[in-house]
């Protein structure tokens, strides 16, 4: 399986680095809301929102692995746009299972920047002739979202924030105020697929949150390594001691295969081949080598790596996130454990 980069998608990360670094000059302390309107319609007018999408909703024509390019860029900038949630995950399932009037109402607005999508992929609510009721905390940009995703008993529905009975709190996750309290009372909502589009959407989600969490690792690794041989301590390097050295090493280790996992996991996905044991396996190296690099890089930046003046506090909280969002490293090894036991012996 050839990993290298398509012309497509070196295309696409050369676009989405000069936007990002462009508006991480501008912005050196970003504001904590999780949505920076201005970023967002810089994605608009270069094409990256309808880029990575395929022509039924008025993409380019791309999918699953120039997605995965671009959120790789935006997590190497911890940048606050919905991208995972409105173009990865919601426009792409409404590409997949949308009918006409859906991909006219929800996915074009979201390629122009006019709406966004939240993500409520839980278990918490239920579903009674196309009516949800229920909770859930912590869903993916919804203090902002225009719709929502929502899973209720094993179907796929399209929620509009505007219905009567929807109910948004927001809420301050652990590194942007971009979760939401999401609550639903008799909701009528719009039905998009069954068991396999819920599954679908799954492992769309957690390639998201694998491609996000290796720009993240990236951007915290390079930071790191930068600040070790600059950091004097003794007259010399603290990268030239031994334990800060094989430190650096065992991060630059896992991040290798965050890369790995995760790019074998997106190309079996793209490819239509049975890729659940390989997200799984991709999603428990974005959670275990995303806790150890996170926390490689604050021990060795010292008092520094969480002052909040500084940015390595951003990329721990970030890459903590990532960690958990749509289960931990546990949780894929149950996944893992559940797959082996289904296959013959």
């Amino acid at each position: 399986m050839d990993f290298n980069l398509t012309e497509a998608q070196q295309d696409l990360t050369g676009i989405a680095t000069k936007v990002l670094a462009d508006w991480a000059e501008r912005n050196p302390k970003p504001a904590a809301t999780g949505f920076d309107a201005e970023l967002w319609h810089s994605f608009v007018t270069t094409g990256l929102l309808e880029a990575a999408l395929p022509y039924s909703v008025g993409g380019s024509g791309f999918g699953l692995l120039e997605q995965c390019s671009i959120l790789t860029e935006i997590g190497r900038r911890a940048a606050p746009v919905p991208y995972l949630s409105s173009i990865a995950v919601g426009a792409a399932a409404l590409a997949e299972f949308g009918s006409a009037d859906q991909i006219e109402c929800w996915a074009l607005p979201v390629l122009r920047g006019d709406m966004t999508i939240g993500l409520a992929l839980g278990d918490g609510f239920t579903a009674a002739d196309s009516r949800l009721c229920g909770t859930q905390t912590a869903v993916t940009a919804g203090a902002f979202a225009d719709a929502f995703l929502v899973v209720a008993d094993g179907c796929l529905y399209l929620v509009d924030r505007l219905q009567f009975g929807v109910v948004v709190t927001g809420q301050r996750l652990v590194d942007t105020a971009d979760g939401a309290l999401l609550e639903l009372d008799g909701v009528e909502a719009e039905f998009l697929g069954g068991p396999h589009a819920v599954a679908w959407v799954m492992r769309r989600a957690t390639l998201a949150w694998c491609a996000w969490q290796l720009g993240v690792l990236e951007q915290a690794l390079a930071l790191t390594t930068q600040y070790a041989r600059t950091r004097k301590q003794f007259g010399v390097p603290i990268g030239s001691f031994q334990a800060v050295r094989a430190r650096i090493a065992d991060a630059y280790i896992d991040v290798e295969a965050v890369r790995l996992t995760q790019w074998q996991a997106a190309c079996m996905e793209a490819e239509g081949l049975p890729a659940a044991a390989a997200i799984a396996t991709a999603k428990y190296w974005a959670s275990e080598a995303g806790h150890r690099v996170a926390h490689t890089a604050v021990h060795i930046h010292g008092g520094v790596g969480i002052d909040i003046d500084g940015p390595v506090h951003r990329y721990y909280a970030a890459a903590k996130r990532a960690e958990f969002s749509l289960g931990g490293a546990t949780a894929q090894l149950r996944a893992l454990g559940a797959l082996l036991a289904h296959e013959p012996a």
